[in-house]
């Protein structure tokens, strides 16, 4: 077994050992409810990679003592689906088990080839379960769609992740029990953070960390999984410079920093200095429109359009005529009012995304422009911003893990004083509005 991926070996053999998806299959969900009474409908699963898509599919065709026979739509096409319905059709005959057919991506197929199962699931010969990434609503033919149960799967939560690293860790028949491995906390969180709701994903770092930790003890036994082995095997490597230019680097650093002091002749001064060794005058304008963006910000955001029309006056002038409007940008984000709260604002939401990876979009304001994604509770309860006073209303637009999460916190400086002003009016409205609804 040991050439056999892990991901494989710990797939689960019955259902007290599938893990996440409890809104399917816990007590008196439709699954659990089907199962009991010995049931199973044609279903389409949709949900993220490595959720348990095919390993569901699997273990509801055993659970109704059904043949399970596996089709790709990405390697096979109507010929293989021919020979398939043909031998379910000569099973049936001889009194054997029923089909369950699982099709992998079965967003892949066609409108044609998506056709060619309609009868088959109609007549009752073959159970379909299909599996996608994919909205369903999009993706499947309406007549398929409407002989077809629509399940969704969420992607692993990070207790579940958690709980799949425990299990093949200690596992001694099917994991890497017999290695006698210990993980660190750090690395434990990491290798979550990193499978970002993918079980698949999950279990291959956690083989690849295992053989770099096995691979540093004399025995192989014992070995510890730290949070620089799980590093390296997810290959998070950090950027490094080309020494060959530090100079290069060494002057920009200078420019933007007199730009962020608020120094207008150094800036200029620097600015000089790269022009005349032969800079890249289109590198030097990007910068400070980057600059602008991540050191003025909201302060004064024409100094975004400055730093831009800056570069098209540039081109269109060329040297050294174009020079001048780059130092006319440069000293206008010098002396403008500085902030980066749109810069720290982005990093904290980006760290957010890297943290929790895929949240789902809260059902209220997700699009629903079909009758499937209506009936899931797409947009029920949203609330149009203009029909309320002042344009504001108190809905929730995050996650649920992260409500009342605030990334933007304008300054005092410059414009951003208005919007600072604007945001604290909207705030103390809201709360006010929620006394009022509360007492």
């Amino acid at each position: 077994m040991k050439h056999i991926p892990l991901a494989e070996r710990l797939r689960p053999r019955t259902l007290e050992e599938f893990v996440g998806q409890d809104h399917l299959l816990g007590p008196n969900k439709i699954l659990h409810s089907l199962l009991s009474r010995g049931t199973l409908p044609s279903l389409i699963l949709w949900g993220p990679p490595g959720c348990g898509k095919t390993t569901l599919a699997r273990l509801l065709a055993k659970m109704v003592d059904a043949n399970f026979v596996s089709f790709s739509a990405v390697l096979s096409g109507i010929a293989e689906l021919r020979t398939i319905i043909q031998e379910a059709k000569e099973t049936k005959k001889m009194g054997g088990p029923r089909t369950v057919l699982f099709v992998d991506e079965i967003h892949r197929f066609n409108k044609a080839q998506q056709d060619a199962f309609l009868p088959h699931v109609e007549s009752g010969l073959i159970t379909l379960i299909g599996a996608t990434t994919e909205n369903p609503s999009f993706e499947i033919i309406s007549p398929l769609l409407s002989r077809c149960q629509v399940l969704t799967l969420d992607r692993l939560d990070r207790k579940a992740l958690s709980q799949l690293v425990e299990r093949a860790i200690h596992d001694r028949e099917r994991g890497l029990g017999k290695l006698e491995l210990s993980i660190e906390p750090d690395a434990m969180e990491l290798l979550v953070e990193k499978a970002d709701g993918d079980a698949r994903s999950l279990l291959n770092f956690l083989e690849l960390s295992a053989e770099l930790a096995v691979s540093q003890v004399p025995d192989g036994k014992g070995a510890v999984i730290t949070l620089e082995t799980v590093e390296e095997a997810i290959q998070q490597r950090l950027l490094r410079y080309d020494k060959d230019g530090e100079e290069h680097f060494n002057l920009i650093s200078a420019f933007h920093k007199s730009l962020r002091g608020s120094d207008p002749d150094a800036a200029l001064y620097w600015l000089a200095r790269m022009l005349a060794a032969g800079e890249d005058p289109h590198y030097v304008a990007r910068r400070m429109v980057r600059f602008a963006s991540e050191d003025v910000g909201n302060a004064d955001p024409q100094a975004l359009s400055v730093a831009l029309n800056a570069l098209s006056a540039f081109d269109f002038l060329g040297k050294p005529e174009g020079e001048l409007a780059l130092a006319q940008a440069a000293l206008y984000l010098a002396t403008a009012p500085k902030s980066n709260a749109i810069y720290v604002a982005y990093g904290e939401a980006v760290a957010d995304v890297k943290k929790f990876g895929t949240l789902p979009v809260p059902l209220h304001i997700r699009n629903a422009p079909t009758k499937l994604m209506k009936d899931l509770g797409y947009g029920k309860g949203y609330k149009y911003a203009h029909d309320y006073r002042d344009a504001i209303t108190d809905q929730e637009h995050m996650p649920s893990e992260l409500r009342n999460r605030i990334y933007y916190r304008p300054t005092a400086r410059g414009y951003e004083k208005i919007i600072k002003d604007r945001l604290d009016k909207w705030r103390k409205i809201l709360a006010k509005r929620k006394a009022i609804k509360s007492g």
